[in-house]
Parts: structure tokens; C-alpha cells; sequence
């Protein structure tokens, strides 16, 4: 018989109590002086049977706007794209689902190999070298990014565009704290990051500069203009770069990043109401052994037989603590395994076509948009995000297109005041024409509404 939980009787309890020799819960905690312990009641709600909880905690999920009910246009880094069927198939697998860390190679050779594969097609997509075997997820990949760049340019300066993700920025900012990095924003010009306060403000002093690709608004950053700025004062290149969109963009690595991360939440893994998610970590050669986290090597055995193991674990479990690069101390093994199914169902064209449709149907939207009246905030290309000014307040226009089944675009306002009433629209694979055109026509009655 299955059970959701096993329950515990008053038999059950006096059995552990006289098991460990105690007569009471309470003698359990002796040596916590009387004065100091809790002796009122916790104001929580009474206990509840198994039925009559579950009936309350559907009740609540049910009010949450998913996406099984409702259209979506909220991207700002977390989509709603395709997740082949076979992928919750293979992560439900128990001896992934359960895997823990891959510590003894011959007992792990399954989670070690999902592991490198990973690696390989993260590798194959950012044109980068070296890739290790994921991150919590895409903000501290930046982080952590920018911390290696530190350590190895022995510089405290590091210039991040105001086209990074918000939220990745706020995380730069608290690991900078710490370490004494000094962290200067560069503004953009036209959706994209300006180049012009680039170079007025890189100097020798400069660890790294990180960009976006695309960037939060889904706007095409020039990285080759910007590399060759930062290569001339021996900084590092680090770039941000949205996995689906490297089925059709030219890779970062090909513009000579030195480091790329980001999420690799785009492939196989659910929105999840924001996480978990999947970061990932891309380097070119010279700083592999920087990398934080861990990397899978492939190697063979006594026999001459292919296998795989941990290697190059810079981290300070396993080296002395002033030579560690990080103290990330795990990697999101089975959220890499779904982005590493997902990949490999759809194949070096599936991601590609996708990627395409994810162009085309947003194209297609921006142009719907304007023609029935919006002003479209940036010009030049983009990927499956836009940004369109709207006349009235954003929230109260998401609360009606919600009463629709439909959830709006991001609000853009708290984060760039500079932009207020601007609303980013993320369109995925997954939207259909019909459904594109009737969030437009709900958009545009309740705005040009009078």
C-alpha cells in the first residue's frame, strides 16, 4: 500500500521514547532552561483529517493562474515553451529522481553520463570550450561569473549593462558586497546597451563586463563591438545568453566570450511559478580550472572501457579554502537532465525550428500591435520579447486580462522608472495566431477604451 506519509500513533511514539530511554517528549529537552522555552499555543489552525486538508489546499492552488488554464505573454526570464512528453518520463525514474551526489563513480555511472551530456550540448550551443555540470540557476551563474573574473584579472571593478536581467543585477550586487567588487551599470541607448559609455568608462581597472543575449528586452546586443572594447583593456566578456535563441544566433563563444551563463530553463524545465530552475556555466579553456561547481570528465577504466567521474572540483570542499573559487556546493543535476532530454528530443533542427517560431510568432505580434495602435518602444531585431508602450497603469490591465484566461506582459516600471507604462511581451512557439490576435484585441479594448 502506498502512502502519502506514514502517521505516527501514541504506541509508535512510547516505542521511539523507551527505544532511546526517555519517558517524555518534553525530557527531550531538559537542557533547554525552563525559562526560555515556548509554553503557550502556536497560532497556527487546528489540525485537519487528510480529506479535509486536501480539499483546503486544492481549494488554494486553484486560485493561482496557470499555465494548463491560461494563455501566457509573461516572459522575463522564465517561459512558456514546449516540453517534449518523454522528459518527465526519464527524470521520474528513480535512480534519477532520488540521485543524489554522483560521489562514487561505480555506482553512478548514469547520473555521471546524463551529467556530461549536458555539459557537451551546452558546450555545442555557446561555441564555448568547457561547461560544467550546472548552477542553482542563471542569476548566481552571473555571479558567480563575475567573482571568476575577479579572482583571475585580480581587478575589483565590474561594468553590467542596465539590459541584464533585474534580478541578476540585484544578485551581483549582494555577492559584490561581500567581496569588495565595486559594480557600475552602464545604460542603454535604443533597447541596447550604449556602447559610447562603454568605452568612456573602461579602463585597467575593469575585471569584466557582462551583457545580455538577447537582453531583458529581448533586444539584440552587439557583441563583437562591445568585445573588442573589453579585450583591449585585458577584461573578460561575459554574456547572459537565452539557450533557445542560440538555435538561430550566432553563439557568444564565436564573438569571443570568455565566459557564458545563463538559465537553461527554456529547455524541458516548467515555469514552476519561478523556480527551481537550471543554470548553466560556459568557458573557454584557459578557465576551466575557475570554474565553480562541479565538471564530469569522461575517461576509461582498468579494463579499457569508457566511464565517467568528477574532476576539476575547484570548490572548498575539496581544496584548500584560500585556493577555492566558489562556494557553490551542488549543481541542479536533475533539472540538467530535463534541459538535456528536451535537447536531445528535439535535435540540432527541432531547436532550431523552434527557435524560429519563437522569431516569427513574436514578429508577428509586434506587427498586430502596431497596427491596431501601439507604439513599439525599440527598434532593431529581437528575439521572442518586445517592449510596447501602453496609456494606462499595467497592474489594473493584467487584473482584466486575467478575468480573461489571459496573463499580460511584465511591467516594467518598478525596475526602469525611465519606462513606465511599459509592458515586455514574451511570445513562445507555443501561441497560436488566434491566440495572439485575441490577446492584442482585449489589449487594445481596454486601453483605447474611453
Amino acid at each position: 500500500m502506498k502512502h502519502r506519509y506514514l502517521p505516527m500513533t501514541e504506541e509508535d511514539k512510547n516505542e521511539m521514547l523507551q527505544t532511546i530511554g526517555v519517558t517524555s517528549v518534553d525530557e527531550l529537552f531538559q537542557d533547554i532552561p525552563e525559562k526560555v522555552r515556548f509554553k503557550g499555543d502556536y497560532d497556527i489552525k487546528e489540525a485537519k483529517s487528510e480529506t479535509a486538508l486536501l480539499a483546503e489546499l486544492s481549494d488554494l492552488a486553484a486560485k493561482n493562474a496557470n499555465l494548463k488554464h491560461h494563455v501566457s505573454f509573461l516572459g522575463a526570464g522564465v517561459y512558456d515553451h514546449y516540453i517534449p512528453t518523454i522528459v518527465d518520463h526519464v527524470i521520474s525514474r528513480s535512480e534519477f529522481y532520488t540521485a543524489y551526489t554522483p560521489y562514487q563513480p561505480e555506482i553512478s555511472q548514469g547520473e555521471l553520463q546524463a551529467i556530461f551530456e549536458f555539459q557537451t550540448m551546452i558546450c555545442e550551443l555557446t561555441g564555448m570550450e568547457v561547461a560544467n555540470s550546472s548552477m542553482y540557476d542563471g542569476g548566481t551563474a552571473l555571479a558567480e561569473a563575475a567573482m571568476l573574473s575577479c579572482g583571475h584579472t585580480r581587478r575589483k571593478k565590474i561594468l553590467i549593462s542596465k539590459t541584464v536581467h533585474p534580478q541578476s543585477r540585484a544578485v551581483l550586487q549582494t555577492y559584490a558586497k561581500g567581496q569588495g567588487i565595486l559594480v557600475e551599470e552602464i545604460s542603454f541607448a535604443n533597447g541596447t546597451t550604449d556602447i559610447e559609455q562603454i568605452q568612456h568608462k573602461m579602463d585597467d581597472d575593469v575585471a569584466a563586463v557582462i551583457v545580455q543575449y538577447p537582453n531583458f528586452f529581448g533586444q539584440i546586443e552587439p557583441l563583437k563591438e562591445i568585445e573588442e572594447i573589453v579585450h583591449a583593456h585585458k577584461g573578460l566578456f561575459i554574456v547572459s545568453a537565452n539557450l533557445l535563441s542560440l538555435g538561430v544566433l550566432t553563439p557568444p563563444g564565436t564573438f569571443g566570450a570568455d565566459i557564458v551563463i545563463g538559465d537553461a530553463q527554456v529547455f524541458g524545465i516548467p515555469a514552476a511559478f519561478g523556480g527551481p530552475h537550471c543554470g548553466y556555466f560556459a568557458v573557454t579553456k584557459k578557465l576551466m580550472r575557475k570554474v565553480p561547481g562541479r565538471l564530469v570528465g569522461e575517461t576509461i577504466d582498468e579494463n579499457g572501457k569508457r566511464g565517467y567521474v568528477l574532476t576539476l572540483q575547484a570548490r572548498e570542499q575539496h581544496i584548500r579554502r584560500d585556493k577555492a573559487t566558489s562556494n557553490i556546493c551542488s549543481n541542479q543535476a536533475l533539472n540538467a537532465l530535463a534541459a538535456s532530454v528536451a535537447m536531445t528530443a528535439l535535435g540540432k533542427k527541432g531547436v532550431k525550428e523552434m527557435a524560429l517560431q519563437n522569431i516569427y510568432k513574436a514578429q508577428y505580434a509586434k506587427n498586430y500591435l502596431q497596427k491596431i495602435g501601439f507604439e513599439v518602444a525599440f527598434a532593431g531585431a529581437f528575439f521572442n520579447e518586445f517592449v510596447i508602450k501602453v496609456p494606462k497603469g499595467i497592474k489594473e490591465i493584467n487584473q482584466s486580462l486575467l478575468t480573461k484566461n489571459i496573463i499580460g506582459g511584465y511591467d516594467l516600471t518598478a525596475d526602469y522608472p525611465e519606462l513606465s507604462n511599459h509592458m515586455l511581451i514574451a511570445v513562445t512557439e507555443l501561441r497560436t495566431k488566434a491566440q495572439i490576435e485575441t490577446f492584442a484585441k482585449e489589449l487594445g479594448g481596454y486601453c483605447h477604451a474611453k
